[in-house]
């Protein structure tokens, strides 16, 4: 499965020359890791720097930089081949969970130390290593003009961990470079999954008011507490809404589900066609004598390709207006995405895929929310295909050094046959 555009002694061409790049990947990884981006605070500027070092010794693109709100800061490197044609992003974001307590870890989270065949630290997975992976090929096919058509953007956002909104947000709103034909992005993953949608989500912050009294007097006073309890119950029944998945979507994740679960977890193809209500942070009352008066929840609800934020918010608004004493404030949302599967860019990552995998990869749907969804809702086909997460959010976070070299093979394959395509 190659592209005809592409002649099969190019093809092992360029997986010669990552492979004898391979050091030079694992050091691009490394230098990115050591250099501490955790949101909050969200301070990207020296690895964005570190990444736009990576790319000083090409004399034939262009980079800059650019900050939003301090301290996140974006970098977009442009190449451009000898003749005009589409126009592909390598998306990728350059902050990270934090690395939390220290002490838990086995190795020092920003040492990007390597052993058995591994590289630690926060970030290696979540996506320092899939940017590594990015910024090679790039690196490749700036030097190669001549094999592919139009132009090759870098796009390194901020931000990513809190919902993009300065990172690719911002440079879709403000950097004409940072719009495509295609999205290209290194996200954790697999490159067994490559991830073509992503469900939408509501965020919901949720007030109850009653009547403080003595613990003991019940009857005189309304506990708070249980009247965020019947808005809890309420919205739980969101879980039953019916969902009218789209045909091509459900016949996607199902035909993904063997292999996908095994990494996503038994029942990750329910999930991804029904809405999930998950409670995150209740608060309310002082101490057990007394009858509370006030209590809060905050809630996060996924909404799958098939259903509207429109039409959960109409359900949400029904469950809730319908109980005494609750009050509710919608904070974010956005709409579920995809991408078709017969895209160009997901028959490139497809082929490019199989031709370094040597199977076919079972492309579906994404759980989590990643920057893809920004560029999906612009319009612009995406694709998220990156390195299996390891300890993800954890202490010991690492990423396999294989698998980072046969990314950085498939990203450099599928954006050479993507742009060679015509």
């Amino acid at each position: 499965m190659t592209s005809p555009a592409i002649q099969p002694s190019v093809i092992s061409e360029i997986l010669a020359e990552i492979d004898n790049a391979s050091t030079e990947l694992i050091e691009i990884t490394q230098d990115l890791v050591r250099i501490p981006s955790e949101t909050p605070p969200g301070d990207t500027r020296a690895v964005a720097r570190a990444a736009a070092k990576h790319l000083s010794s090409l004399n034939n693109i262009s980079v800059s930089f650019h900050p939003s709100e301090p301290p996140v800061q974006n970098v977009i490197a442009v190449a451009k081949a000898n003749k005009p044609g589409k126009r592909l992003i390598l998306n990728g974001h350059l902050d990270t969970y934090p690395a939390g307590d220290k002490s838990n870890w086995s190795v020092d989270p920003f040492s990007g130390a390597m052993r058995d065949g591994k590289i630690f630290g926060r970030g290696s997975a979540d996506m320092k290593g899939g940017i590594a992976c990015s910024l090679l090929a790039f690196k490749l096919l700036s030097q190669k003009p001549s094999l592919w058509a139009g132009e090759l953007v870098l796009a390194l956002a901020g931000d990513e961990e809190s919902m993009g909104t300065l990172g690719t947000q911002f440079l879709l709103e403000t950097v004409p470079e940072a719009w495509g034909d295609a999205m290209l992005c290194g996200d954790v993953g697999s490159p067994l999954v490559p991830r073509v949608g992503e469900k939408g989500m509501i965020w919901i912050d949720v007030f109850a008011s009653g009547k403080a009294a003595h613990g003991a007097h019940v009857h005189r006073g309304v506990n708070a507490i249980d009247v965020l309890r019947a808005a809890m119950d309420a919205l739980s029944q969101l879980s039953d809404h019916p969902v009218h998945t789209p045909d091509d979507v459900a016949r996607v994740i199902a035909e993904a589900a063997p292999v996908s679960e095994t990494m996503g977890g038994d029942g990750e193809a329910s999930v991804l066609r029904r809405i999930t209500v998950n409670f995150g942070r209740i608060s309310g009352g002082q101490t057990a004598n007394l009858v509370p008066d006030k209590a809060e929840l905050n809630a996060d609800i996924r909404i799958p390709l098939g259903v509207s934020v429109a039409e959960v918010e109409a359900e949400i608004h029904r469950l809730l207006t319908a109980i005494d004493g609750v009050q509710f404030e919608i904070t974010r949302r956005y709409e579920a995405t995809w991408t078709p599967v017969d895209d160009p860019i997901v028959r490139a990552i497809k082929e490019a895929c199989y031709k370094v995998l040597g199977q076919q990869p079972s492309v579906n749907m994404r759980v989590g929310a990643s920057d893809a969804r920004l560029y999906r809702a612009a319009g612009i086909p995406t694709v998220v295909c990156g390195l299996t997460p390891h300890n993800l959010g954890a202490p010991d976070e690492f990423v396999e050094v294989d698998e980072l070299v046969a990314l950085a093979k498939i990203h450099t394959l599928a954006a050479v046959n993507f742009l060679a395509s015509g």
